[in-house]
């Protein structure tokens, strides 16, 4: 009975052997992740009024320009001449219902010196801090008494289209 006790012994350990050597076969493989961020940018501008004006002082009057555009990406803001009648970069109008005119104009200094233009030479330039993050720009406005001094009552107005290139 030796015999068998041993083939049996004999036959667990080759049992046990086997079985813990066919393991699972296993395999990885790699991808990638990617995500690309693209230039976004987003204006809003506030309207601008000089209130009453009797053309014997300048009225000064400021407005904001806010810009929300993807971290870090330049911008540049550009506005055009306006609506009324006779409008041009160098000579903004206001105009009234009966189609007479006030001259005035957009600056991007307080003192009055630098128009804010309609190319990217004579706009203002920024830089996003981000979509959620207002960037503001301000907007000085001057409507001087002289060369308005023959102004008709009434209410004078124009819509200035303000664009964000980016």
């Amino acid at each position: 009975m030796k015999t068998s006790r041993i083939l049996t012994g004999l036959s667990a350990g080759v049992l046990l052997a086997l079985a813990g050597g066919t393991q699972a076969a296993v395999d990885t493989v790699n991808f990638q992740v990617t995500a690309n961020v693209v230039a976004f940018c987003d204006v809003d501008a506030q309207d601008l009024a000089f209130g009453d004006f009797d053309a014997t002082a300048d009225i000064a009057a400021t407005s904001t320009i806010t810009v929300n555009c993807t971290n870090l990406h330049p911008f540049t803001l550009t506005m055009d001449a306006g609506d009324a009648t006779g409008s041009s970069i160098a000579s903004r109008t206001l105009e009234n219902a009966g189609g007479d005119l006030l001259t005035y104009n957009l600056y991007t200094d307080l003192g009055h010196t630098d128009i804010w233009g309609d190319t990217l030479a004579t706009g203002v330039n920024g830089v996003g801090a981000g979509v959620t993050t207002d960037v503001t720009h301000t907007v000085f406005g001057e409507l001087p008494a002289v060369g308005n001094e023959g102004a008709t009552t009434g209410l004078y107005s124009s819509t200035i289209t303000v664009t964000v290139n980016f």
